[in-house]
């Protein structure tokens, strides 16, 4: 009578405390004001468009390189560590930009950004779910992780909004040191982050933790199948997402209202993941449903070429978010060992490694049409998915019907 009392509020404290320097985190790691511009950027400094995406290119081939390592790492050392690492990393890169605005000088931006990317990646999903499964709340992830995301694009959408008079008072500069301000003002909120995973001085290393990850998802088909799907599903819009100013730009927005442009994209993207939590229910038939009308109001949407189109671009971004949170969550689900943050790196070196491929193709396509054009061909990889998907769905309980196989439970 005594102990559970003093135990509810005391819970309520901590998730309260997680969640709270989670939301500010995310927020303040996403309130750069160079995200609406920096397309545009490189294209006044004179770059092409196989320049930009070779920057596009180095900048996801840094996170594959520092990807499973820094989750390794963060499962042997800390995560807190990480976490806080990372935004200054970032803020390195865009000082860098704006004082030096040369192809290297953006070049060695990215590869900063890449680190710090990598490490968050995986710490973050890992200490946000090990916290809340030992303050008995892990049932609440998928909640917690879309308003985590709806927090993040909040502080995009609040960029977007800001980048167009700080652009217009101040330029590339005023824009960049903006960017450098909220990127410091990340790294200060993440030394509020619990690291209380009870360690002990003789924990495996990095190297052992990354084998032993390695290994767990070489003996688990789920926890292979829910690693696969996080690429599967975030590495194409993923990717778009970095060409959408030239997009926007090509449907006749002029360039100072381009980040409003934008602004509708994320808001609708915002709003959606907030629903991360009851969409947790929705089966695969849902899911593969989810895929399928995103995947084609992106192909429909980019084809019109027109600002009206962009409506349809924002519901496609937004069908893909909600897509990638779930695949995220059904991912946390699966791990039932340890080695957690290594191995959700081990989904963010998948999503990298088929990034790049995007990237490469979009420059080789690009040369030859427009980005409309372009967008909507990326469309359909997703629609052949969710259909195929959904034909092995179907053909598979007809086999077990007749027969022929087991039917699994």
């Amino acid at each position: 009578m005594t102990l559970s009392p003093a135990r509810v509020p005391t819970t309520s404290v901590g998730v309260r405390r997680l969640t709270a320097t989670l939301y500010g985190y995310e927020f303040l790691q996403n309130l750069v004001l160079l995200y609406p511009l920096y397309a545009l950027l490189f294209a006044d400094s004179g770059l092409s468009l196989w320049q930009i995406s070779s920057l596009f290119a180095l900048w996801s081939i840094s996170g594959v390189l520092f990807e499973v390592p820094s989750g390794a790492w963060a499962d042997a050392v800390s995560r807190r560590l990480l976490l806080w690492l990372g935004p200054l990393l970032t803020a390195a890169g865009f000082a860098l930009w704006v004082l030096v605005p040369t192809y290297w000088s953006f070049a060695v931006g990215f590869v900063l950004w890449g680190i710090s990317g990598a490490l968050a990646s995986g710490a973050q999903e890992a200490l946000v779910y090990d916290e809340l499964d030992r303050l008995g709340a892990a049932d609440r992830y998928a909640r917690v992780l879309g308003r985590a995301r709806a927090a993040g694009l909040l502080g995009v959408i609040g960029a977007m909004g800001a980048a167009g008079p700080v652009f217009a008072w101040g330029g590339y500069p005023a824009v960049g040191a903006a960017s450098v301000a909220s990127s410091l003002l990340a790294s200060l909120v993440a030394t509020r982050f619990p690291d209380d995973r009870g360690r002990t001085p003789d924990d495996e290393g990095w190297a052992r933790t990354l084998r032993t990850g390695l290994s767990t998802a070489r003996r688990n088909r789920s926890l292979r199948r829910a690693l696969l799907l996080v690429p599967a599903v975030a590495c194409v819009w993923g990717a778009l997402d970095e060409y959408s100013p030239l997009l926007v730009r090509e449907t006749g927005v002029p360039d100072g209202f381009v980040p409003y442009a934008l602004l509708l994209i994320w808001a609708a993207v915002t709003a959606v993941s907030l629903l991360a939590g009851p969409a947790e229910r929705l089966g695969t038939p849902g899911f593969l449903g989810l895929i399928a009308v995103s995947g084609l109001a992106l192909a429909l949407g980019a084809a019109l070429r027109t600002p009206a189109g962009l409506a349809l671009v924002a519901v496609a971004f937004a069908g893909f978010q909600l897509a990638t949170i779930l695949a995220d969550v059904r991912l946390q689900h699966r791990i039932e060992e340890g080695g957690r943050a290594t191995l959700t790196s081990v989904a963010g070196l998948g999503t990298e490694l088929m990034t790049v491929l995007v990237y490469g193709a979009y420059a080789v396509a690009g040369d030859r049409v427009s980005h409309g054009t372009v967008f909507a061909a990326f469309a359909v990889p997703y629609l052949v998915w969710a259909l195929a998907w959904a034909s092995v769905r179907r053909w598979r309980p007809a086999r077990a019907l007749s027969g022929q196989v087991p039917e699994r439970p």
